[in-house]
């Protein structure tokens, strides 16, 4: 069970960087977001620049440092595998 809530974590995390990817539409807003999230500005001109690589720039690129797992639980996304293991020492207990 922690393998597969671990495996639905990470694909749940990386389609929510796609989004906000998809959202950021032209390069100027790219570079906008990424300087928002504290990349170097070096780095971030460069990875705005790379478009449509859509999982390409959620898995391999800064964008997964940027917007990480504790990131986003500070922006209330619950992991699965934390929310598991949770109930499941209740349950135990």
């Amino acid at each position: 069970m922690k393998t597969i809530l671990t495996q639905i974590d990470e694909r749940l995390r990386t389609r929510i960087r796609v989004i906000i990817w998809k959202q950021w539409k032209k390069k100027s807003r790219r570079l906008w977001g990424l300087l928002k999230l504290g990349v170097p500005k070096w780095i971030a001109d460069k990875v705005s620049g790379w478009g449509n690589h859509y999982q390409l720039v959620a898995q391999k690129s800064v964008l997964k440092r940027a917007i990480s797992k504790p990131a986003l639980t500070k922006r209330g996304l619950v992991s699965c595998l934390d929310f598991y293991l949770k109930r499941h020492a209740l349950k135990v207990s």
